[in-house]
């Protein structure tokens, strides 16, 4: 564990930094997008394919938008787990993080140093649907392009949080996190990368009846039949899938995204 190192008497002494834990409980207030790197980007940090050929391009898919939504998620790989899908915990530190910045009192690399959200994977509850968004790339003509993602309409999450204390204590850390729900949020559009709104939260106690709602029915199983068989976020989603299953009918395109 973290020491403190002082000087008494000409010499130095080794004190013991304590810890608190808290559990968390959040009630998302706006969607959340979920934003694991995309697979094939994955795949391409690990072996390049290098350049496509057009023959290459033109008989493969530029995208597979039912394949891309189920690789938008973390996913919980104990069967057992209350769900199948998951953020990193490092995403609510990381909001955490983000909002002492706009708080008197408080640097972002202390809060870094004296709170952990236990875990690598936190749980989150919430039933995902199909979320097909026109995007832009970061190339310097910023390209558009069409990115699907699933996105969770109402979802809730209950976080571990131990902190140093007593550098820290249990309301500031309280008041830390409520912050972060409203300032940073978490997963792709959230109000910390400046435009979006999405991904924000709440806290809440553990018998909130929204809390409790959405753990009973945003569970494993729910969680893996919308997965199975995923239903359109939007209108404009809807009409972007039924258009390209028409169209890879149509063109003979081989399910291979280039």
């Amino acid at each position: 564990m973290a020491v403190v190192k002082k000087v008494a008497d000409g010499e130095i002494v080794v004190d013991e930094i304590q810890t608190e834990v808290l559990r968390l409980h959040v009630v998302g207030t706006t969607p959340l997008i979920m934003n694991r790197l995309a697979e094939k980007a994955r795949h391409e940090l690990l072996l390049p394919s290098g350049r496509k050929t057009t023959a290459d391009r033109a008989s493969s898919l530029k995208h597979d938008p039912v394949a891309e939504f189920r690789a938008s998620p973390y996913l919980m790989a104990d069967d057992d787990a209350p769900t199948l899908l998951a953020q990193m915990a490092s995403a609510f530190k990381g909001a955490a993080m983000t909002a002492s910045l706009d708080l008197p009192g408080t640097r972002k690399a202390q809060i870094g140093r004296l709170l952990w959200v236990r875990d690598r994977l936190v749980g989150i509850h919430g039933v995902p649907e199909i979320f097909c968004a026109i995007t832009r790339s970061a190339d310097i003509n910023k390209t558009p392009d069409v990115r699907t993602r699933a996105i969770l309409p109402t979802w809730a999450a209950t976080i571990i949080v131990e902190f140093a204390v007593p550098l820290l204590n249990a309301r500031s850390v309280v008041d830390l996190f409520a912050a972060a729900g409203k300032l940073s949020g978490i997963g792709d559009w959230r109000p910390e990368k400046g435009k979006g709104d999405y991904g924000q939260f709440m806290l809440v106690d553990p018998d909130n009846a929204v809390f409790r709602e959405i753990v009973r029915s945003g569970g494993r199983s729910a969680q893996q039949a919308a997965m199975d068989s995923p239903f359109a976020h939007d209108s404009e989603t809807e009409e972007l899938l039924q258009w390209f299953e028409t169209e890879v009918q149509l063109r003979g395109k081989i399910r291979r995204v280039a």
